[in-house]
């Protein structure tokens, strides 16, 4: 059963006032949030961590976390769902509105096979009648482009993709009237995330579902969503059609998430983010939640909270100057295309770091203790040289990571050399003492996740304090607050914990932890992959600014394209384990010779900002 709204458009949920508040301490997380998603519509929702996503969807499903209170109006179907009792919640979840969420792996039971998973989620009747179940199980399979083999494997026999189309096959196992994908495609690399978005969106139309999808990347909202809308601080700023946000923003943070994003198809000198960090919505609740981080606030954004009012047909905005501003917004998205610097020219230095036919494989035994062995490196070889950033790009598996582990000495490769800073570092092993502390202070790394990286019961000053003392015999607090400095955070934060920082002040520490060994080589290994586009911005103007600081070099880790345009002079693509295409970054990019450096291009969220392709020579 749908509802019309005021505009004689089928409405199949409805929100309004959707306010979440915190009991201990007490603070409100999302204020005065609405929304409409009709039949067979897509609808995404975008904003950085922090601005009240996630709580939203879990809201309506009555999954918020212990101590979280929703209140407010929500309707599906008819069905009030803010204080429905949990019976009609059950029932509603999985059958009617279905929960996909962004990691696969902590979806999906370790110790259940993929078919349990699936038959699970089957509608009742289908799934005590074995024969059904198995038909059914088999036919969900291949409908997310999996074989029915797959039936017989567990979580961890499968990729991270894989694993994603499991959970989305089994989030629509009971065919649900709407989905809610919560940043579904964040832990993947460029095609998988493309690969299942277009099956995400193919499935949708398929189905005539109503689907809302969760993002903090406009262009991944814009590939897939009929409307957008902007949340900030926990409360909705801007709701628009995708196609009309994409070239007409009407309001500054959505200008800044569009401008934050680095192109794929250009270099730019000074690369675009959002000053600042998301305020918590109670030390916003008077005044424009934005105006501390907006060029255009005024005295008024500051004075009193805007609402959000109707700007024209389809489109509202919370910005309080919206209409003495849209010239300018307009203006400012044309100009992103024109935010074009030269490239800089490559350092011509010596080698310092020479892989020479390196090969690793991996053995591992089944369930049956069957034995499978992975060729994770084959023959892999490239040379860098001193002060350059190298590229390495290629999908989850194709030997990225493994490289980055050899040469760090965590894992010993079958075959081939690895010589860094004059050292033979093939094995570690076979270093004397002193020549493994030399090649520790050669080469250090900033790893993906900013969260995983530190250790939560030390401050950030005895982090630092930690590798200060292993370069000098005494380290002193100006040492660890010039460090702190140098990646543009206050000296004050040398007493708080990780904790008590955002994820890209946390990845800000744990590269002042890498610079204070005063490496040659850094290796950045996904160093943004988890930070929103504006601290993904932020991270990596400051790793450049380090690079031209220190005159390091930079093995710079990524599976997206637009970064490596940023990051690298040249680049390597890897593919299976095997070095595919190499060359400069704007040559490799613009014209690329192999079809899999091609794939990886036309992956990229956002047709609008990629390169035009030649077409590849036949032969």
């Amino acid at each position: 059963m749908t509802t019309s709204g005021s505009d004689g458009e089928d409405v199949l949920l409805e929100v309004e006032g959707l306010t979440v508040t915190a009991s201990k301490p007490d603070r409100t997380l999302v204020r005065d949030v609405g929304l409409r998603i009709g039949p067979g519509r897509t609808l995404g929702v975008v904003g950085e961590s922090g601005s009240g996503k996630s709580l939203t969807a879990r809201s309506l499903v009555g999954l918020l976390p212990a101590g979280l209170h929703a209140i407010g109006s929500a309707s599906f179907q008819g069905i009030s769902l803010l204080n429905a009792p949990e019976r009609t919640l059950r029932r509603l979840r999985g059958d009617r509105i279905s929960l996909l969420l962004q990691d696969p792996f902590t979806m999906l039971n370790p110790s259940q096979t993929i078919g349990a998973h699936i038959g699970e989620s089957l509608p009742r009747d289908v799934r005590h009648d074995r024969q059904r179940r198995s038909r059914e199980i088999e036919r969900r399979l291949l409908e997310v482009g999996l074989s029915s083999e797959v039936a017989q494997r567990f979580p961890f026999q499968l990729s991270g993709g894989m694993c994603q189309r499991v959970a989305l096959a089994a989030a629509l196992a009971s065919d649900p009237d709407l989905l809610i994908a919560d940043e579904p495609t964040t832990a993947l690399d460029v095609t998988t995330q493309n690969d299942i978005l277009r099956l995400l969106k193919g499935l949708q139309e398929q189905r005539g579902m109503a689907l809302i999808l969760i993002t903090h990347d406009l262009q991944v909202a814009f590939s897939v969503c009929d409307r957008v809308q902007v949340m900030y601080a926990g409360s909705v700023v801007e709701q628009a059609p995708a196609a009309e946000l994409m070239t007409e923003p009407l309001h500054p943070y959505s200008l800044g998430l569009l401008r934050s994003e680095p192109p794929v198809d250009h270099y730019v000198g000074q690369l675009n983010s959002i000053p600042g960090n998301v305020p918590s919505p109670d030390s916003v609740r008077h005044v424009c939640a934005f105006a501390a981080r907006c060029d255009w606030a005024a005295d008024r954004c500051r004075s009193a909270r805007p609402g959000l009012q109707t700007v024209r047909a389809g489109r509202t905005s919370a910005c309080a100057r919206v209409e003495s501003i849209a010239e300018e917004l307009r203006a400012a998205v044309a100009e992103i295309e024109h935010e074009r610097s030269a490239t800089p020219a490559p350092p011509a230095g010596p080698p310092i770091l020479t892989l020479s036919e390196v090969r690793k494989s991996f053995q591992s035994t089944g369930l049956l203790r069957s034995s499978t062995r992975t060729v994770a490196l084959n023959g892999v070889s490239f040379t860098i040289t001193a002060g350059e950033s190298l590229g390495l790009v290629g999908e989850t598996g194709s030997g990225k990571t493994t490289i980055a582990r050899s040469i760090l000495g965590l894992t010993t490769v079958d075959s081939g050399t690895i010589e860094a800073g004059g050292l033979d570092v093939t094995s570690y092993r076979r270093l004397k003492s002193a020549e493994r502390k030399r090649a520790r202070r050669f080469v250090q790394v900033v790893f993906q996740d900013p969260y995983a990286s530190l250790n939560p019961s030390l401050t950030v000053g005895s982090t630092l304090r930690e590798v200060l003392a292993l370069r000098s015999s005494s380290a002193a607090d100006d040492e660890v607050a010039e460090l702190l400095r140098q990646v543009g955070l206050p000296g004050s934060y040398a007493v708080r914990r990780p904790a008590a920082l955002s994820g890209g002040e946390r990845q800000r520490v744990a590269i002042a932890r890498a610079v204070a060994m005063r490496p040659e080589l850094l290796i950045c290994d996904e160093p943004v992959a988890a930070l929103d586009v504006s601290a993904q911005a932020q991270v990596l103007e400051l790793l450049r600014e380090i690079r031209r600081r220190h005159g390091m070099a930079m093995l710079f880790i990524t599976h997206d394209l637009s970064v490596v345009r940023q990051m690298a002079d040249r680049v390597v693509v890897l593919y299976r384990g095997e070095v595919v295409e190499s060359g400069d970054t704007g040559q490799v990019l613009d014209r690329p010779a192999h079809v899999y450096t091609r794939k990886l291009i036309l992956a990229v969220p956002g047709r609008g900002r990629r390169p035009s392709l030649p077409a590849i020579e036949p032969g």
